[in-house]
């Protein structure tokens, strides 16, 4: 009978990202310039973008950039990089929030 029932998902939250600034690079695309606010941020966990407490896209982060080198994760305190296309292209703007989770 047990296995029968879905399983019950919980959610972590691993960190808050705020988005500080959009570039435009040529062959790449355009990334947002993020600054790791509380926790930390690793690639393959989820995202949820926010706007004054609605959120506006969830996803997945499938790269995270470091100056021009691909990372795993980024702690607290440092900036990252973030590809705008694989969040959402409209709500990347200067001031949005990004909350990084982890389904348990």
């Amino acid at each position: 009978m047990e296995g029968m029932l879905s399983p019950e998902m919980k959610e972590q939250i691993t960190g808050d990202v705020e988005v500080r600034e959009t570039f435009k690079i040529s062959k790449v695309g355009t990334i947002a310039g993020c600054m790791v606010t509380n926790g930390r941020i690793l690639r393959g966990h989820k995202l949820r973008l926010t706007r004054d407490g609605v959120v506006l896209h969830t996803g997945e982060l499938i790269s995270l950039k470091r100056f021009k080198d691909d990372v795993k994760e980024v702690s607290k305190g440092y900036d990252c990089g973030i590809p705008v296309s694989y969040t959402h292209l409209r709500a990347h703007e200067t001031g949005r929030n990004l909350v990084c989770r982890l389904l348990l």
